[in-house]
């Protein structure tokens, strides 16, 4: 029998060679103008800050990397080197800065920072290094005719130092049978920026074995590794991370940009499709669907992957009105210029957030449905429990809300070791079960229907939007299966923002704080009233404010107020009958959302 590896060794044997055609090694960097909203936005924005950072490096001249990114928004400070090399290097009707000395002097005052700091040992320690170094790299091909000989020497020396620290990982991982974190020695969003890593410094430092290597790695994300929804799953192939989900996209793309490969663009035809359905009217992802992170920042990661096509251009541009800058972010800001880099101008199309209506299902039971000004998610997704993992959330949430006037208003964030905010809960054996056994989704122009199954119940969960009345009933209508649960819940993650008032049915007016809330369903007296939402709840709900929910990245419940969530409970009445297994439509829970026109 054949080594079980052989398949994925001889693919990245063919698409090596593949990428080492001459014509892909002579890739030309394109010339970017337009009149258009993008890519004017994108140097309209690092036209605004590179000043701001040309004066942070003179107010604090001969401070070390770490001092200079001590302050809140400057860490990666040497992402700027790309936009600095771009605003210098590309003409743009938005760019006041080309071939302007000032932009030079930064690009070689951040290039020859990364240098010194190298040679002191103090630059690779630094978390995510490898990204600061993409940034180089691109900074590096756009002025290599303006370097001299002695700063590319030093450059180029560095930097191939700092790309052979990524081998060893990629190397180990490469010949995996699949890209996930079960297999693999890191997430599959750090190993896809890796091998675009090594792949452009193969292209830029004349390295052929790196080309091979991180095209080869890249080839394999682009042809077999993606989910046919248009998704890289981190841990299960089959459930998507969404946030992390553009960084991987990002990589392919810069893939594409530099091969051509077909395959590259039929993966990014797919991630545009699951990022564009799969993001609210305001530019958010919807949270819902993502294992890893509870909320994610409108994304300006890897917006150039989208726009090789109308709607994704479109797409881009709902993401970039919504990209914050009220503060300096050299983080985003050197995403900012990768995708000012490489972005294709043309004309657009509104993306399905911006449309009247949509619906869009997944092949695991989960989806989105746009009505008017209503989005409902819904999710079944069913996932390998991972209690060692602090890493990855329970996928234990199965619906989330939102209203273009008041954003979210039920968030489907999924948590971890907290089983009260889970949708549906059941306590057997003094221990409580949150994972599903069977789920099914079934959408409709006005709504979706979720079946789930557990231990000792069934439930159908549906959403409708009320056009007229400008409503969405949210039910929950449950069957029992023989003996009921020691305790079961049907729970709801409100969402309420800090310093705005809550008032219930009974007259009485909260201000949204750290201060408990703690409603009985006589206290909530049928109903509540918060930013712009009516909730006329179901008779039995009770309400808890703040909850913290988990955090991965501190292996711990959260601890600001504004990643709270108020928790709406209710509790499920089953019964046993001697007589019949099965107690169809046992209990109906029901909770009405309306938004005042």
């Amino acid at each position: 029998m054949p080594d079980r590896r052989t398949f994925f060794k001889q693919g990245l044997a063919v698409s090596a060679a593949w990428l080492l055609k001459p014509e892909w090694m002579e890739a030309e960097q394109k010339s970017l103008t337009s009149t258009g909203a993008l890519p004017d936005k994108y140097f309209r924005r690092l036209a605004k800050w590179c000043p701001v950072v040309i004066k942070k490096l003179k107010d604090g001249h001969g401070a070390s990397l770490h001092d200079l990114e001590a302050e809140h928004g400057w860490y990666h400070l040497p992402y700027m080197v790309l936009p600095s090399a771009l605003l210098y290097s590309r003409q743009n009707p938005a760019n006041p800065f080309y071939k302007k000395p000032e932009m030079l002097k930064l690009a070689f005052d951040l290039g020859d920072l990364m240098a010194r700091e190298d040679k002191d040992g103090t630059f690779a320690p630094r978390l995510d290094s490898y990204r600061d170094v993409y940034m180089w790299l691109e900074a590096y091909a756009l002025l290599k005719d303006e370097l001299g000989e002695e700063r590319r020497k030093s450059w180029s020396a560095a930097m191939e130092r700092n790309v052979s620290f990524l081998l060893p990982e990629m190397i180990a991982s490469k010949d995996m049978p699949a890209y996930t974190e079960n297999f693999i020695a890191s997430s599959p969003n750090h190993l896809a920026w890796w091998a675009a890593t090594v792949m452009i410094a193969g292209l830029y430092l004349q390295k052929r074995e790196w080309v091979a290597l991180g095209g080869g790695i890249l080839k394999r994300f682009a042809s077999t590794e993606q989910n046919a929804d248009g998704y890289w799953g981190e841990h299960n192939p089959n459930g998507p991370t969404g946030g992390y989900n553009y960084l991987t996209a990002m990589a392919v793309g810069v893939y594409w940009e530099h091969t051509k490969d077909p395959d590259a663009l039929k993966a990014l035809r797919r991630a545009t499709d699951f990022h564009a359905n799969l993001t609210y009217p305001d530019g958010n992802l919807i949270e819902l669907f993502n294992d890893r992170n509870r909320y994610w920042h409108v994304s300006y990661w890897g917006q150039f992957a989208f726009s090789s096509f109308p709607d994704g251009r479109g797409y881009a541009e709902l993401l970039m009105r919504n990209v914050q800058d009220e503060e300096i972010d050299v983080d985003c800001l050197g995403l900012l210029g990768m995708n000012a880099l490489y972005y294709h101008n043309g004309p657009s199309t509104a993306p399905p957030p911006l449309q009247a209506s949509y619906r869009h299902q997944l092949k695991n039971e989960s989806g989105v449905v746009k009505d008017g000004p209503w989005v409902i998610g819904m999710s079944g997704i069913m996932d390998t429990p991972l209690p060692r993992s602090q890493w990855f959330l329970d996928r234990q949430s199965n619906l989330s809300l939102f209203h273009e006037k008041t954003g979210l208003i039920l968030s489907g964030a999924n948590s971890k070791h907290q089983p009260q905010l889970s949708t549906f809960s059941e306590k057997l054996e003094n221990e409580w079960v949150i994972e599903p056994k069977g789920t099914r989704l079934a959408q409709f122009q006005d709504g979706s229907a979720l079946a789930i199954a557990f231990n000792t119940f069934s439930a159908e969960l549906s959403a409708s939007v009320n056009a007229s009345q400008d409503e969405t009933v949210v039910r929950a209508q449950l069957s029992g299966r023989g003996k009921p649960p020691q305790e079961g819940y049907f729970a709801l993650q409100l969402v309420l923002k800090p310093g705005q008032v809550l008032r219930t049915g009974t007259g009485k007016t909260f201000k949204v704080s750290e201060g408990k809330i703690d409603l009985s369903a006589q206290e909530i007296g049928g109903s509540i009233e918060h930013n712009g939402w009516v909730l006329k709840p179901d008779a039995e709900a009770t309400l808890q404010w703040p909850v913290y929910p988990y955090n991965p990245y501190r292996n711990a419940p959260e601890t600001k107020i504004e990643y709270a969530v108020a928790l709406l409970r209710v509790p499920l009445k089953l019964k046993a009958d001697a007589h019949h297994w099965m107690q169809p439509d046992e209990q109906t829970i029901q909770h009405r959302f309306q938004v005042a026109k």
